[in-house]
């Protein structure tokens, strides 16, 4: 396969009326033997996750779906996914609000100013081939966004460009993320993450300048400098030494 999405290939979709999670309709799935690529979508999640078991709120309006296919990478090399994936769901954000709104923050997070918008769950595991299975999971706040929330967030009916009466409806977003996902997707498979990161980068909130990064054991304060090779945020700390951290929440000022 090329890409998360053989390009040219039309995806089949499961599209369920309420599920516990999508990633976890994916992995059930992908441990009973399938491999994709298939769309698993939900018009409700009654258990969504987020990152660090967080819950995510899917009412309906809004987009629950999940990705689950073979990665054509090893499985040290999946974390670049979620770099290919907010660049895909920022291509669909500014389709719908201005341009100038949508940002990123690492390491998969994409915002309206400084709400958020979108979710990504990454998820993998061994296929008796040896191969990994890989489940993408994004939730887009659509039509609402939750209120009772650790960080701000917001949607894209909020934000309309003028002229655009209304968000997409979850079916149209999804068509819409997939073209663009397939797109970013080749990319990374044939040229590498190098691309991606510049892309990302570009349109990137707080790679240089004092944030905190919250740990499961500790909340580091410090300078970001930047990404290492393999998408990893370098935090340079106050005594000088440097930190490589391949996951965490980052906090800007």
């Amino acid at each position: 396969m090329k890409g998360l999405i053989p390009s040219g290939t039309e995806v089949p979709i499961l599209a369920l009326d309420e599920v516990d999670s999508t990633n976890a309709e994916a992995r059930r799935r992908a441990e009973a033997g399938e491999t994709g690529p298939l769309w698993i979508t939900a018009a409700r999640q009654t258990q969504g996750r987020g990152r660090r078991g967080r819950r995510w709120e899917t009412p309906r309006g809004n987009l629950a779906a999940t990705l689950l296919s073979v990665l054509d990478k090893p499985p040290a090399e999946a974390a670049g996914v979620s770099f290919v994936a907010a660049l895909a769901i920022a291509d669909l954000a500014r389709a719908f609000v201005p341009p100038e709104l949508v940002w990123l923050k690492w390491p998969n997070d994409v915002l309206l100013g400084k709400d958020k918008l979108s979710g990504v769950l990454i998820e993998t595991g061994l296929l008796p081939d040896g191969r990994a299975w890989l489940a993408l999971g994004m939730g887009i706040n659509l039509m609402t966004a939750p209120t009772n929330v650790e960080r701000p967030a917001s949607s894209l009916a909020a934000h309309l460009r003028p002229g655009i009466m209304s968000p997409p409806t979850p079916e149209a977003a999804l068509h819409h993320l997939a073209g663009s996902l397939s797109d970013w997707g080749e990319r990374w498979i044939s040229e590498g993450f190098a691309p991606i990161a510049t892309a990302w980068s570009g349109n990137a909130l707080g790679l240089s300048g004092p944030c905190a990064v919250r740990l499961p054991a500790e909340t580091l304060q410090g300078t970001a400098e930047g990404l290492y090779a393999d998408g990893a945020l370098r935090l340079r700390l106050a005594d000088g030494s440097l930190r490589r951290i391949t996951a965490g929440d980052v906090f800007l000022p």
